[in-house]
């Protein structure tokens, strides 16, 4: 591995050099005594695989640079080194690509330990990898939005009119979940919560197993059944299902919710796309104005947001170009009010594709499995599809 290492501390650099050369003999490590100005010019003369900075980047404001390197470099990394990093400072460190930032003066073996887990990072990605899945998240922009329907029922379809298509359904409305019981009446023997409970032994097998397996190639991850049990449930919990899910399922479907914490938000940094489920009232449009606007706060790319409207009902007081001009963006699908297909669907937990196979609502969501499916090299060219294949 070639590391560069940037300080306008000269003793410095010859520590950090030290602690490199001796955790591994064959790291090439290149040693520049500046400061921030520093950093291009040798990322784009040197092409390190990774770039350590020694008290040069202490503020967000210097984090520009690093992501236009980031764009430039896909494969590079960065360790920042600091002496006081604030919660706000290691979050925008992450998102711009940061690998770790650790604490000066270091702790005993903190820099060696993080360049291993970069350098084994680094050996397992050269490796060639299995095409990744794609997950889409359901958002509800208020209670009551109809997300959770939407999302089973898009997921039960994608599997039942694609049988070589893996899919799986994980509710990670972890407070209020009820995903399953949408389409099937098995009560789920284990939960998000069993799973986070035995992370250790989190594989492809156990995963299988934990789910309802409603079809050969569908299964859902049910919500834990209890408030309490779904605390036990953290970030790093919903990263490791996540990224083992993508590896064994062609469409990962996440049924968020409306909560924002940091599960959830976890969640959507791994969807490649996000569906935000509102009705066409006042109180759904602005509760959806101030959910779009966190999305987008959060750094999700408004490319990756899609508008669904259900209940939609032509020639209601308020036009879809009014919802459209309020949350400054195109609305994706709208799917239609059929209340009597979809009490019946959700009262008897079976997909609305078995009890109403032609139902308006059925068809809105088989166009939109379709879209989700549909390669690039189709007479019709499919915008979502090439989006999809992109990310």
């Amino acid at each position: 591995m070639k590391i560069a290492v940037i300080s306008p501390d000269k003793a410095h650099l010859g520590v950090i050099r030290q602690i490199l050369q001796g955790g591994d003999s064959s790291r090439q490590v290149l040693s520049f005594e500046d400061g921030m100005d520093r950093l291009a010019p040798v990322a784009d003369q040197e092409h390190p695989d990774l770039i350590i900075m020694d008290g040069i980047c202490q503020g967000t404001e210097e984090f520009g640079a690093l992501e236009q390197l980031g764009q430039r470099y896909p494969g590079m990394a960065y360790i920042i080194l600091s002496e006081n990093a604030s919660s706000e400072f290691l979050i925008k460190a992450i998102r711009v690509g940061v690998r770790d930032v650790l604490h000066l003066p270091l702790a005993p073996g903190a820099l060696e330990e993080a360049v291993q887990r970069i350098e084994h990072k680094s050996k397992s990605t050269a490796a060639p990898q299995k095409k990744m899945g794609k997950t889409i998240a359901f958002v509800a922009s208020k209670g009551g939005s109809g997300a959770t329907f939407l999302a089973c029922n898009l997921a039960y379809i994608l599997a039942a009119t694609h049988d070589e298509a893996k899919v799986a359904l994980l509710d990670l409305n972890l407070q209020f979940g009820d995903a399953a019981l949408f389409v099937s009446d098995h009560v789920p023997s284990n939960t998000v919560a069993d799973v986070a409970d035995n992370i250790s032994r989190l594989d492809a097998s156990f995963l299988a197993a934990c789910m309802v397996q409603v079809l050969p190639n569908f299964g859902v991850l049910a919500a834990p059944e209890d408030a309490a049990h779904a605390m036990t449930v953290k970030p790093e919990h919903i990263e490791a299902l996540l990224k083992l899910a993508k590896t064994q399922y062609d469409y990962v479907i996440l049924d968020i919710g409306r909560t924002l914490d940091a599960s959830s938000v976890k969640a959507m940094d791994y969807a490649d796309l996000i569906f935000p489920v509102l009705q066409e009232t006042l109180p759904f449009i602005r509760d959806s104005k101030r959910l779009i606007h966190t999305l987008q706060a959060l750094g999700y790319a408004k490319e990756k947001i899609f508008l669904i409207v259900n209940r939609y009902e032509k020639g209601g007081d308020i036009r879809l170009e009014d919802v459209e001009a309020t949350l400054g963006m195109k609305v994706f699908k709208t799917v239609p009010n059929s209340y009597e297909a979809v009490s019946a669907s959700v009262n008897q937990g079976v997909p609305i594709m078995k009890i109403a196979k032609h139902d308006p609502v059925t068809k809105v969501l088989q166009e939109m499995a379709e879209k989700l499916t549909e390669r690039p090299q189709a007479k019709k060219g499919g915008w979502l599809a090439n989006l999809l294949l992109s990310v």
